[in-house]
């Protein structure tokens, strides 16, 4: 299977490479990763120390974040090289204040994973919940780098706990340590004889928590919003979208403003959207100190804010629920106490599922419920007090992990 498997990436390469000649999305993916070896034969002093974090996009970053500022501050003779697969996570982050070298991982094959790790020469590398590169992994094990994985999940229906899976669970043995979510993917885990592993929690709660001592500030956002109620909408796709353009057209409001922020910042897609919505709209690109009158929604066509736009909100709706393309981060709303409405698939995610068991999430799988339920909320303060008490408080009773990865390295060190 492994042999299998580096056929299939240089296969990939290929492909890549063909495939580049008449689409510009993989042609930038393609070219961005030939520079990684450039980059790191410019940036890398050979005199320093290194330590290595790999990341898959925006989410792991956010969620790894409250780790990597700790080992930071307990590593301060080592500089910070941090990758990322995806190209929206890299753009978000590329300037960071945890690394001192930020470049996308190359494509995991035998060459590319012996240049890249002969360039850097990592002291330690760290991956977030679900990164697991065979080559990657096999090389790390192999030069004797402590490796971990930082807010791992794992669960029975993981195509490598399967009969035919045995050779990624191999590979899973390449980890000094699994700091894991939840009692379920030690137990999974454990199953299979992989015992080096301990139950850290989830460090989004950490994470999130550091949202409200950072400076929350949009431009135009306050007048833009002034007493009105106001629903920001995030990391929202079409099925989402749609529901939401239905009942503002329907239930047009001078008491409420609306901002909504879509996953992915395509600007046809935008204006698109744009044209369908009744109200009287404006990108956030475009909002100035003169034009924000009788608007009473806000596009945003930028990315990296997301979370600054939930501390303006009196009431939020999480996107990806109403689809297949999976729910985003709820507690970064929550943590701000205001109620959180998601679509009705969230069966990954189990804080969703205690916090809606608690009152503080509200589940809709129609326009129908939608509708009821985002009415409800505008007419109650107290309704809407309730449940934002129920989420920051369900926020602080699991902060935490990111002190048990910290003190597990301390004891290593």
């Amino acid at each position: 299977m492994t042999t299998l498997y580096n056929l299939l990436m240089i296969k990939v390469e290929i492909i890549l490479s063909i495939l580049k000649l008449f689409n510009l999305k993989i042609r930038k993916f393609v070219n961005e990763r030939k520079s990684v070896i450039q980059i790191l034969e410019k940036e890398i002093d050979k005199n320093e120390k290194y330590i290595w974090i790999h990341v898959a996009s925006l989410g792991e970053y956010e969620q790894g974040l409250p780790v990597f500022e700790h080992i930071k501050s307990l590593y301060k003779d080592h500089k910070i090289v941090l990758s990322f697969f995806s190209s929206s996570g890299y753009n978000a982050r590329k300037n960071n204040p945890i690394s001192d070298i930020t470049v996308y991982l190359p494509i995991d094959t035998n060459k590319n994973v012996n240049k890249f790790l002969n360039m850097i020469k990592p002291e330690m590398a760290l991956f977030v919940k679900y990164e697991f590169w065979p080559n990657f992994l096999k090389s790390l094990n192999k030069r004797g780098i402590p490796t971990y994985l930082i807010s791992g999940v794992f669960r029975e229906n993981h195509w490598f706990f399967k009969f035919y899976g045995f050779w990624m669970r191999k590979v899973l043995r390449s980890f000094t340590h699994f700091f894991v979510q939840n009692n379920s993917s030690k137990q999974m885990l454990s199953k299979f004889n992989i015992n080096n592993c301990s139950v850290m929690g989830d460090s989004r709660y950490d994470r999130v928590m550091e949202l409200l001592n950072q400076n929350n500030e949009v431009k135009y956002l306050k007048d833009f919003k002034k007493n009105k109620i106001c629903i920001v909408a995030g990391s929202t796709w079409k099925q989402d979208d749609d529901l939401i353009v239905e009942f503002i057209n329907s239930n047009l409001s001078s008491n409420t403003c609306w901002v909504i922020a879509p996953h992915q910042i395509n600007l046809q897609y935008i204006k698109e959207l744009q044209n369908k919505i009744k109200l009287n709209s404006i990108l956030l690109s475009e909002l100035n100190f003169d034009n924000f009158e009788n608007i009473n929604l806000i596009i945003v066509d930028s990315v990296g804010i997301l979370t600054k736009l939930y501390s303006y909100a009196d009431i939020s709706y999480v996107g990806g629920g109403m689809g297949k393309s999976g729910l985003h981060n709820t507690l970064e709303p929550a943590v701000y106490k205001i109620p959180v409405i998601v679509g009705p698939n969230f069966e990954n995610f189990p804080e969703v599922s205690e916090l809606i068991n608690l009152g503080g999430i509200i589940s809709v799988n129609n326009n129908q419920s939608f509708k009821i339920k985002i009415i409800e909320l505008i007419k109650s303060i107290e309704q809407r007090n309730k449940m934002g008490k129920i989420n920051l408080e369900y926020i602080k009773n699991n902060l935490g992990a990111s002190e048990k990865v910290i003190s597990y390295l301390i004891e290593k060190k």
